[in-house]
């Protein structure tokens, strides 16, 4: 029996599924689905990246990002495991920027 792995290890990404993108603002309250795989499953990890100095959080919809939580600068990405979350809130830094979401399909 095959078992998938709980941890990205690296290596390319397969992204199919079309992401989404929204701006960030002062308020911790804006939030987004996380967007489904090109199955139309929630992903297990998805690859989240910002235009300026951001903060993310994952949880369930009613999510609130704070300047505590997952930096990201800008030009940056990271992989994120969902984690049965189903949503992403966002925060600015010190100006209005965007985040980009996309699922990952590969891994």
């Amino acid at each position: 029996e095959a078992f998938m792995s709980n941890t990205y290890c690296g290596g390319p990404m397969s992204i199919h599924a079309v992401g989404a993108t929204t701006t960030t603002t002062a308020l911790g309250t804006n939030r987004i689905a996380i967007p489904v795989d090109s199955a139309g499953n929630l992903p297990r990890y998805i690859y989240v990246s910002a235009v300026t100095e951001s903060y993310v959080k994952l949880g369930q919809s009613g999510v609130t990002a704070t300047a505590n939580d997952i930096g990201i600068q800008a030009a940056q990405g990271l992989v994120l495991a969902v984690s049965g979350a189903t949503h992403l809130a966002m925060i600015q830094g010190t100006s209005t920027g965007k985040v980009n979401v996309v699922p990952l399909d590969n891994v």
